[in-house]
C-alpha cells in the first residue's frame, strides 16, 4: 500500500482513480461532499434503483459497516440513518469491505476526502490509522484529498 495526503480537489484526480466517500444505509445523501457526488454521478438514484431494499437488509445485518461499488465510486456505509454518527468500528468494517471489493475487482488506486471527519465527526488520526491498517500488505494506492 502507498498512502499519501495531498491538498487538492478530489474531483480533479485522474480517471484511473476510484473515488471513496461515506454514506448512510438509508441513502439520505443531503449534506456534505455527498451532494457533489450526486451532482456528478447521480449516485443516490443509482443506488436506490440498484438496491431498493438496502436499508432493510442493512438493518437486519446489525453489524454495521459495508461498501457498495457503483461505477468508479466506492460508497462506504458507516451508519444506518443519515442523522446518526458512525463509530470507528463501523468505519473499520466499511474499510474492510472496500478492501475486499478492491481485491476482487483489481482496483489499485483510490482517492478520498478526509472520510468520516466532517459532518460525521470522527477523529482523522483514528480514521487514517484504520485505513493504513486495513490496506497494509496490498498494492492499493490511497490518496487523501484535503482542501
Amino acid at each position: 500500500m502507498t498512502y499519501r495526503e495531498d491538498r487538492k480537489d478530489l474531483f480533479t484526480v485522474p480517471e484511473d482513480y476510484y473515488l471513496a466517500h461515506c454514506i448512510s444505509a438509508d441513502f439520505g445523501m443531503g449534506k456534505g461532499i455527498v451532494v457533489e457526488f450526486n451532482k456528478r454521478f447521480d449516485m443516490k438514484r443509482k443506488l436506490q434503483t440498484k438496491y431498493p431494499d438496502y436499508l432493510n437488509q442493512y438493518t437486519h445485518k446489525r453489524i454495521g459497516g459495508d461498501c457498495l461499488l457503483e461505477g468508479r465510486v466506492l460508497n462506504l456505509i458507516t451508519k444506518e440513518r443519515y442523522f446518526q454518527k458512525p463509530t470507528i468500528i463501523t468505519m473499520r468494517l466499511a474499510l474492510e469491505k472496500m478492501k475486499q471489493i478492491c481485491l476482487e475487482n483489481d482496483i489499485k488506486k483510490i482517492a478520498m476526502p478526509v472520510i468520516g471527519c466532517g459532518l460525521d465527526r470522527l477523529d482523522w488520526n483514528d480514521v487514517s490509522e484504520q485505513i493504513k491498517s486495513v490496506f497494509t500488505n496490498t498494492e492499493v494506492e490511497i490518496l487523501v484529498c484535503k482542501r
